[in-house]
C-alpha cells in the first residue's frame, strides 16, 4: 500500500516537472523571439499598455532603439491621379525630404479600396453583411488597420509616411473619413498627354484600351472627374497640382505643397535625382514605368510628346470626348498648347537630359529588361 503511495506521488512529481519544465522552455523562447524582434530593423512591438489603437515598429538607422509609434491619427499623405500625370514624380521629390517617406506603389491598396466600394455599392451584399455583424463599423476599422500595416511597414519610418498607388484617389472622400489628418495630393495632367504616355509605354490599365486613343481618353475623363470631385469636396484636405505647373516651376509648387503639408522647407525636394538609391533618400522600383524618367532632374523632356500623335477624328472631337480638359483649364482645341515658361533652372535641367548626362543606375538596369514585356494591368 506504501509502495503503491510511493509510486503514485512519484508519477504526480514527473508530470508537474514535466509541465513546469515545458512552460518554462516556451517561455524562454517568447522571451528569446522578443529580442530578436527588437534586435532587427522592422520589429513590431505590441504596446498594449498605450491602447489597442495604437501600433510601433522599431525605427532603422541610428535609431534603432527608438520605438515609432503609429496610429490612424497620423498624418498621412496620399499622392493620386490618372496613371501617367506626374505621380512617380512627385512622390519622388517629396521622399526626397529628409522627413517624408512615401516609396514604391503597393498596388494592394487601391485594389481593397476598389473591394470595399463593391461592398458598400452592392445593397444585397450590404445586407448580408450587415446581417453577419460585419457593419461599417467593423469594416472601416478592419480598412484603416490593414491600409496603416501596408503604408508603415513597407518602408522606412518618418515623421511623415505618404502612399503613392495612383487610383487610391477614386476612393478619397473614404479615405478621408478613416484617416482624419490624412491629406491629399491629386496630380492632373493634360489628357492626351497621360493617355499618350500610357499609350506608347505600353502601361497597361485595367478598362483601358491601348489601341484607341478615344477610348482612353473616355476613360480617363472619367477617371479624373472622379477623383477632383473628391478632391474639391475635401476643400482643405486636398491639393491638385497640374504637372505641367511643377515641371515649370518646381520651386514655386514644392513650397505651396510643403507648406500645405505643414512640412518644414527643405531643398532636398528640389534635387531628388541626387538621392535615388541613398540611405534616407529615394527608393525606386525596378518594375515601375517611371523608373527612367525620375532619375532625371525636373525637365520639361515630355510635356508636348503627345502632339502630332493623336488621330485626327479624336483631335476633332476631343471637347466632346474629354469635357474634363476644359474644366482642368487645358484648351482641348490647341495643339501644341502653351503650357508656359520654364523656370531657368528647369531649362537648364532639359539641356542636360538631351545630352544625356542621366543614365539608369546598374541596381535599376533590370528595368530595361522587365520593360520589354507588357506591365501587368494597374488596379482601377
Amino acid at each position: 500500500m506504501i509502495g503503491k503511495l510511493k509510486q503514485n506521488l512519484l508519477v504526480a512529481c514527473l508530470v508537474i516537472s514535466s509541465v513546469t519544465v515545458f512552460y518554462l522552455g516556451r517561455h524562454a523562447m517568447e522571451c528569446h523571439h522578443r529580442i530578436e524582434e527588437r534586435s532587427q530593423p522592422g520589429g513590431v512591438l505590441p504596446l498594449s499598455a498605450m491602447g489597442g489603437s495604437m501600433r510601433t515598429t522599431l525605427r532603422t538607422g541610428q535609431n534603432l532603439s527608438t520605438p515609432f509609434v503609429y496610429n490612424k491619427d497620423m498624418p498621412l499623405i496620399f499622392i493620386g491621379g490618372v496613371p501617367r500625370s506626374g505621380t512617380t514624380l512627385m512622390r519622388a521629390m517629396l521622399d526626397a525630404h529628409p522627413e517624408v517617406r512615401c516609396g514604391e506603389e503597393t498596388r494592394v491598396i487601391p485594389r481593397i479600396l476598389a473591394m470595399k466600394q463593391m461592398w458598400s455599392r452592392s445593397g444585397r451584399e450590404k445586407m448580408r453583411l450587415d446581417e453577419a455583424g460585419v457593419t461599417d463599423e467593423v469594416l472601416d476599422a478592419a480598412m484603416q488597420a490593414f491600409l496603416l500595416e501596408i503604408i508603415v511597414k513597407h518602408g522606412e519610418p518618418a515623421n511623415f509616411l505618404c502612399n503613392k498607388d495612383p487610383f487610391a484617389l477614386k476612393s478619397l472622400s473614404y479615405l478621408a473619413k478613416i484617416f482624419p489628418r490624412a491629406k491629399f495630393v491629386l496630380m492632373i495632367r493634360d489628357g492626351r498627354a497621360s493617355v499618350h504616355s500610357m499609350i506608347s509605354r505600353k502601361v497597361t490599365i485595367a478598362g483601358f484600351d491601348l489601341g484607341s486613343y478615344r477610348d482612353c481618353l473616355t476613360k480617363w475623363n472619367r477617371a479624373i472627374e472622379t477623383m477632383y470631385t473628391q478632391c474639391l469636396e475635401a476643400a482643405d484636405k486636398c491639393l491638385p497640382v497640374h504637372y505641367e505647373q511643377l515641371v515649370l516651376h518646381p520651386e514655386k509648387w514644392m513650397r505651396t505643397l510643403l507648406k500645405f503639408l505643414d512640412i518644414p522647407w527643405n531643398d532636398a525636394v528640389l534635387h531628388h535625382e541626387e538621392l535615388i538609391g541613398k540611405a534616407g533618400g529615394v527608393s525606386l522600383s525596378k518594375v515601375e514605368r517611371s523608373t527612367d524618367q525620375v532619375i532625371k532632374p525636373v525637365n520639361v523632356e515630355a510635356l508636348s510628346k503627345w502632339v502630332g500623335k493623336i488621330p485626327a477624328d479624336v483631335l476633332r472631337d476631343m471637347p466632346v470626348i474629354a469635357p474634363m480638359l476644359s474644366r482642368l483649364g487645358y484648351d482641348p482645341h490647341a495643339n501644341p498648347p502653351n503650357y508656359g515658361r520654364p523656370d531657368p533652372k528647369v531649362l537648364d535641367n532639359t539641356r542636360r537630359v538631351f545630352k544625356g548626362e542621366f543614365q539608369l543606375p546598374d541596381f535599376l538596369r533590370e528595368q530595361s529588361q522587365l520593360q520589354k514585356s507588357p506591365e501587368k494591368p494597374n488596379p482601377s
